[in-house]
């Protein structure tokens, strides 16, 4: 019954800067490990960005480290990632995932560590 809902992808031009967002409803557990995967078509999906909400401690891939943001609004029950310096490869469709957990476990870089997802919401740079 935990349901995700992305929002805030578009178009941008390289260097440019966005924010999605990831609502959460439905929930039953007061803790998350939550993340934001990419995909293109034709590779895996990758994720981007982690953040265990209990702790506040966050994780990032090496190619967004500096450039992204992944932060959380307790009161609203809301993800984001602000996306900064994007690159052409940053494009793809972007994913909200979570687990319920007070920390995010070692596996949390893979997908299957994950019991719901968002539909995704797509980012498209342009050079």
């Amino acid at each position: 019954q935990v349901q995700l809902v992305e929002s805030g992808g578009g178009s941008v031009q390289a260097g440019g800067s966005l924010r999605l967002s990831c609502a959460l409803s439905g929930s039953f557990f007061s803790n998350y490990c939550m993340a934001w995967f990419r995909q293109v078509p034709g590779k895996e999906r990758e994720g981007v960005a982690i953040i265990a909400t209990g702790a506040g401690s966050t994780d990032y891939a090496d190619s967004v480290k500096g450039r992204f943001t992944i932060s959380q609004d307790n009161a609203k029950n809301t993800l984001y990632l602000q996306m900064r310096s994007l690159k052409p490869e940053d494009t793809g469709m972007y994913y909200c995932a979570a687990d319920p957990g007070d920390y995010c476990r070692s596996s949390y870089w893979r997908p299957q560590y994950y019991a719901y997802w968002g539909q995704g919401t797509q980012v498209t740079v342009s050079s």
